[in-house]
């Protein structure tokens, strides 16, 4: 059976990609659109076109150059996530720092890749966004969780026990599909778990809760 045909093949991952540089977003763009399973439905050099394709297009991952003619993309994430709520948004820029990815993270966004990387690592990481995960250097993650932690916050309403289970595996760090596996849900219901436990801890990502959680002794 070939994999067009195949239900339990993985679905095709739909992909906004936002870069102003054309030479740039022709090499980004041809590459992902050679990877198998992932479709560049639209390219934007603008946050105001990134705006208006993924609510148009309603991909399943946005990827965002962080410096754009009309602002910093890091700053859009939020109104890209408006019109397009499913999309998971992927930021690529010039310098990763442990403030960058902060930031990143407390706009909702799903991971930072650094634009020197190489075209099969920033493959691997729309992959990685596109299940449900989340994509930071490992030099990283640990400032931005020990950023987060510090944030005066507090966990907005008490997590059932199917939604301790998905925070823990949150904290594993494993997609929403291997969420949907272990706990042998479906997937929608699966990224409904999700949901509610950010809602409940206030946090606009699944890092951001992980770290909510851990100060708030949800993880001891």
């Amino acid at each position: 059976m070939s994999p067009l045909s195949d239900p339990l093949a993985p679905a095709t991952v739909r992909l906004v990609l936002v870069e102003d540089h054309d030479m740039v977003a022709e090499a980004i763009g041809m590459a992902l659109n050679h990877a198998p399973g992932i479709d560049v439905v639209a390219r934007s050099k603008s946050i105001a076109a990134a705006v208006a394709d993924a609510g148009r297009w309603q991909p399943d991952v946005v990827v965002l150059d962080r410096r754009l003619p009309d602002g910093d993309g890091i700053s859009a994430i939020g109104r890209i996530s408006a019109v397009a709520p499913e999309a998971r948004v992927l930021v690529l820029t010039g310098e990763a720092t442990a403030s960058v990815a902060v930031r990143v993270v407390e706009e909702g966004g799903a991971g930072l890749v650094v634009k020197s990387s190489g075209l099969q690592e920033l493959e691997s990481a729309v992959r990685e966004v596109a299940a449900g995960g989340v994509v930071f250097a490992p030099s990283l993650l640990s400032g931005v969780l020990d950023r987060l932690t510090g944030r005066e916050r507090h966990a907005g309403g008490v997590l059932t026990g199917r939604e301790r289970e998905t925070l823990l595996l949150l904290a594993e760090g494993v997609s929403t599909d291997q969420i949907s596996e272990r706990l042998g849900v479906a997937r929608n219901t699966a990224r409904n778990h999700v949901q509610r436990v950010l809602e409940k801890l206030g946090a606009r990502s699944q890092l951001e809760a992980v770290a909510i959680a851990r100060r708030e002794g949800f993880l001891d």
